[in-house]
């Protein structure tokens, strides 16, 4: 069995998969948290890992930067592979000023500029929400971990260099954070009547332009994984 970009067999992958945009940090992932991982694909540089977690089976996989690479790997996960949870454990930019750099956040819902669940939609308004259930348990790992976490709307944008004031719109309505594939994730889910939740740890700042340095940004990208795998086992 494979896809046009997923080579693993069919069973490969546990039914709940952590998607990081960089194949590289779900190596780190499965090499830091896993226990027995194993590679299962790696078509296009694309990794995924498959081991357990405190004895239950789960799975991590690069899906890649933007919206259509989001969904073509989310969308044969679930399709092909049978996955029914997936969690994007990723990075973003607070759009506030008063949302600091480590800031955890829960994405209950995305704005964005791409027009990809309107043509989903054939044309009409599909509100890209996470999956209720996951939100949920991810705030009470949260609350367990004593991991201090904003719930709130981020703005998923097909553009990585903004022109200057771009997100001012965005600031002004209250979202917290740009970032570039949760809006994709979530239509992919209601879609494909699966459950999604993206994790997001704040790197850097839209207004201040601090940045977390490369040993920061692994430090505190160690407490989004740990609330996601929370989720994914239930240990919420």
């Amino acid at each position: 069995m494979g896809t046009p970009h997923i080579d693993a067999p069919a069973d490969a992958f546990a039914d709940v998969v952590l998607l990081p945009g960089d194949p590289l940090r779900a190596r780190w992932i499965a090499d830091t948290f896993f226990t027995d991982a194993e590679q299962v694909t790696s078509v296009r540089n694309m990794l995924g890992f498959t081991g357990t977690v405190d004895g239950q089976r789960v799975s991590v996989m690069g899906t890649g930067m933007g919206i259509p690479s989001v969904s073509i790997y989310a969308t044969e996960l679930v399709r092909e592979y049978g996955v029914k949870r997936l969690i994007r454990v990723g990075s973003c930019g607070a759009i506030p000023e008063a949302v600091p750099l480590r800031t955890v956040v829960l994405a209950q819902a995305a704005a964005t500029d791409s027009t990809c669940n309107v043509n989903r939609f054939m044309g009409f308004d599909l509100p890209a929400v996470a999956d209720f259930g996951l939100l949920q348990a991810a705030r009470t790992a949260a609350d367990k971990r004593a991991v201090a976490v904003r719930v709130g709307t981020v703005f998923t944008t097909d553009l990585f260099y903004a022109p200057e004031d771009y997100f001012d719109d965005a600031r002004r309505y209250g979202l917290l954070a740009a970032e570039m594939e949760t809006a994709g994730l979530y239509g992919v889910a209601l879609a494909e009547g699966a459950h999604a939740l993206s994790i997001l740890t704040v790197t850097d700042n839209l207004v201040t332009e601090q940045k977390l340095s490369v040993e920061e940004r692994q430090e505190s990208l160690t407490t989004m994984v740990h609330l996601a795998l929370d989720v994914a086992t239930g240990a919420s």
